[in-house]
């Protein structure tokens, strides 16, 4: 027989992703647009006291300059309405526009209001605000989390926001110049302890190398990808969108894997490790798997990215 993409789901079923990140973030999409706001405005403030938030490109920003402009000249109602907006999803033209956006430019977008609203150029979170009990006990899961979770559940909380892009119609996906790839001298070749699957290697390298191209030419025409608590991405060219948009600068550092035969030729590797982002600099690693199914051929059919329930599970290798 061959593999199908929910078969290939299914190896390494043993492996224990974070599910109190997606709870978390259903938790937050049930509060008030307000509450949502002020435990944006909690959250960044606490963790930046532990987390070093890097400051966004002047790429992102360019691209959301001019919204950010808009609200900028907006008088402090107009401002708090806004962004009570997008966080409930209105069909606004701002909303629609950042609908468009990649991840990053939202990411950068609400870092600069955050500074902003800091500054007193955007209206604040009012003096004294006390969140609901409801949003209380979300800020108090989200401490609970370590902070590889913590930032994925922020990361997700502004990602969604805006109208509906499937409600958009034909439309442009607005990123992020795509960065090119490291030169040959300052790539770095990693090691796993307990694999040495040429492809997995290559992989882990290309990515670290933001060699998309490289990576890309690794899976199957009919290959994906399942990212951290989303659906497979299905196909080489969205797969490679995918990546471009949301993978750039990645430090992937894998640390040890298992790997074994699997029905009809296919073999599937189970690699844990860490990965840090460019948002969060080099202080906060999140604990990942990778699990891979690769065909007859070595190419990769199918590859989850999983962000782990804890660190123990970086060690987690048996069936």
């Amino acid at each position: 027989m061959t593999f199908t993409l929910d078969a290939a789901r299914n190896i390494f079923p043993g492996t224990l992703s974070a599910d109190a990140v997606p709870a978390t973030i259903a938790r937050f999409n049930q509060l008030s647009a307000e509450d949502r706001l002020a435990l944006i405005w909690f959250a960044y403030t606490e963790m930046g006291k532990t987390i070093t938030i890097a400051a966004p490109g002047a790429a992102n920003m360019v691209l959301a300059e001019g919204v950010m402009n808009q609200i900028k000249q907006m008088s402090a109602i107009e401002q708090t309405q806004v962004m009570c907006d997008l966080t409930n999803g209105a069909d606004t033209p701002i909303g629609r526009t950042y609908s468009t956006w990649s991840p990053n430019i939202k990411l950068g977008f609400w870092y600069q209001l955050g500074q902003w609203m800091e500054q007193g150029i955007v209206a604040p979170i009012p003096p004294g605000y006390k969140l609901s009990a409801n949003a209380g006990a979300v800020l108090q899961a989200i401490r609970g989390l370590d902070p590889g979770q913590q930032i994925t559940v922020l990361r997700g909380t502004v990602v969604d926001m805006g109208y509906d892009p499937s409600k958009l119609g034909s439309y442009t996906r607005v990123a992020e110049p795509v960065a090119p790839p490291k030169d040959v001298a300052q790539r770095t070749q990693v090691a796993i302890e307990g694999v040495t699957n040429s492809t997995v290697l290559a992989y882990i390298n290309n990515m670290n190398a933001n060699d998309f191209d490289a990576v890309i030419d690794l899976f199957t025409p009919d290959g994906a990808m399942q990212p951290p608590f989303q659906k497979p991405i299905v196909g080489r060219d969205n797969v490679f969108r995918y990546l471009r948009e949301e993978c750039q600068n990645l430090k992937l550092m894998p640390e040890r894997g298992i790997s074994e035969p699997a029905a009809d030729g296919y073999n599937q590797i189970k690699v844990t490790g860490k990965v840090q982002t460019p948002w969060f600099g080099g202080n906060v690693g999140m604990n990942m798997a990778w699990r891979f199914l690769l065909d007859p051929q070595g190419k990769i059919f199918f590859v989850a990215i999983d962000l782990l329930a804890s660190p123990k599970e970086l060690l987690n290798l048996v069936r």
